[in-house]
């Protein structure tokens, strides 16, 4: 059975920065042909896509976050990463890892190709 279990969320002000972590279980972190990512969600919203990483350590992130968003993953240690700075208000949100389910050729845009999902962090930033 696949767990994804986020932490690292909380509150902080503008500028701030968080690290976000996401421990798999049952879940392969080695296997090539996986793509793990970062999604967020507000009320009323959908499921926004933050970062992909897929298993040769390509990453993509949406431009939002450009330049202050760090997608990384310990294979050792079953665990992905989402560094975050300069923090807007606009950030604040609910955050979900995810990961893919079979091999793929490259990580999938969107949450629909992901098949796993953990609980999620929430996010506050204040201005």
């Amino acid at each position: 059975q696949v767990q994804l279990a986020e932490s690292g969320g909380g509150s902080v002000q503008a500028g701030g920065s968080l690290r976000l972590s996401c421990v798999g279980s049952g879940y392969s972190f080695v296997i090539s042909g996986y793509c793990m990512g970062w999604f967020r969600q507000t009320p009323g919203k959908e499921r926004e896509e933050v970062a992909t990483i897929y298993s040769d350590y390509t990453t993509r992130y949406v431009d939002s976050v450009k330049g202050r968003f760090t997608i990384s993953k310990d294979n050792g240690a079953n665990t992905l990463y989402l560094e975050m700075s300069n923090l807007r208000p606009e950030d604040a949100a609910m955050y979900y890892c995810a990961g893919t389910s079979g091999v793929i050729g490259h990580c999938p845009v969107g949450s629909g190709g992901f098949a796993f999902w953990g609980q999620g962090t929430q996010v506050t930033v204040s201005s």
